[in-house]
């Protein structure tokens, strides 16, 4: 459908008069005419007819005018949806209770209003791929993992370095620590069902583990963070590992504790990706959020992965 026509037909019925709704559009009001009559010809009904006073509608004309206007709102959406600066920013943030969850909440209040829409992708290649194929804006990931390289289109700026924590219950042998080096978890059971191979993630923990002599199970399904803690709560010996941003709730009867790991303070390295061709002003305001010297970025007394 004529979506010129469709307007003008609508301009035509909030005006009275087509003489008026040509001025309205700065056309002829012969182009008013033409469009509506090629419009009443593809619909096959009489939408107007003409008075003294100008044009009133037909019962066809006022039955077609609500929808009409649906379709103009709609055509507006649909451009408003790719239009720069006006389609929401597009973010994947691998969790909704990790860290870069927290750091887009950040951004939105530093600046109120803005439109965000946001994605979880499950690894740094699917991430990777939706920024390429135009899918998403941007992704906060850690990179690159050993023996990987971002392609050259792909633009990465490391934005946090969040500080891992131990997770305990309230009966294991450290719940009463103030804090625990990662030499003093060796021989430690640290459970981790959801590490899935061949993620960031896991080339992040693998590095750890080697680092630091420690042994990480992955082993038993995975059926989310809440069998997890409940497993914690109850034992004296199972611990785990979480960033010190994720979010967790859990009943107060499970006492967990969450214990600072130092000396040194192992550091999970998120970066945050975008494509170098996007142009989107939000992204721009993105990455000026975490311009160098926003993030804490020193070295002294912290780990990461010589890969980060």
């Amino acid at each position: 459908m004529d979506l010129e026509a469709v307007r003008t037909f609508v301009t035509a019925a909030d005006a009275g008069r087509f003489q008026d709704a040509a001025a309205e559009l700065s056309v002829t009001q012969q182009a008013v005419s033409k469009r509506i009559a090629t419009l009443e010809k593809n619909l096959d009904v009489r939408l107007f007819t003409r008075t003294a006073r100008g044009a009133k509608l037909t019962v066809d004309g006022q039955a077609f005018l609500p929808h009409a206007r649906d379709l103009l709102r709609a055509a507006e959406r649909a451009v408003a949806s790719v239009r720069p600066g006006r389609r929401a920013l597009r973010v994947d943030v691998i969790g909704r209770r990790l860290a870069p969850a927290a750091l887009l909440r950040d951004f939105q209040r530093a600046r109120p209003g803005t439109e965000l829409d946001v994605v979880t992708l499950f690894d740094v290649d699917a991430a990777v791929d939706a920024i390429r194929s135009g899918t998403i804006d941007a992704s906060f990931r850690a990179v690159t993992m050993p023996g990987r390289q971002l392609p050259d289109d792909i633009g990465a700026v490391r934005v946090h370095d969040e500080p891992i924590q131990l997770l305990v219950g309230p009966d294991h042998d450290l719940a009463a620590v103030r804090s625990v080096t990662p030499a003093e978890l060796v021989g430690s059971r640290i459970w981790m069902p959801g590490i899935v191979p061949g993620t960031e993630w896991a080339a992040y923990y693998d590095a750890l583990a080697a680092a630091f002599a420690l042994t990480i199970e992955i082993t038993g399904p995975d059926f989310g963070a809440e069998p997890l803690l409940e497993a914690l709560a109850t034992s004296r010996s199972l611990a785990t590992f979480v960033g010190e941003r994720t979010h967790l709730v859990w009943p107060a009867d499970h006492g967990l504790r969450r214990i600072p790991v130092r000396g040194p303070v192992p550091v999970y390295p998120h970066s945050l990706l975008w494509h170098r061709d996007n142009r989107h002003p939000v992204l721009d305001a993105l990455r000026d959020h975490f311009r160098p010297g926003r993030a804490d970025r020193s070295d002294a007394g912290t780990w990461k992965p010589a890969w980060a």
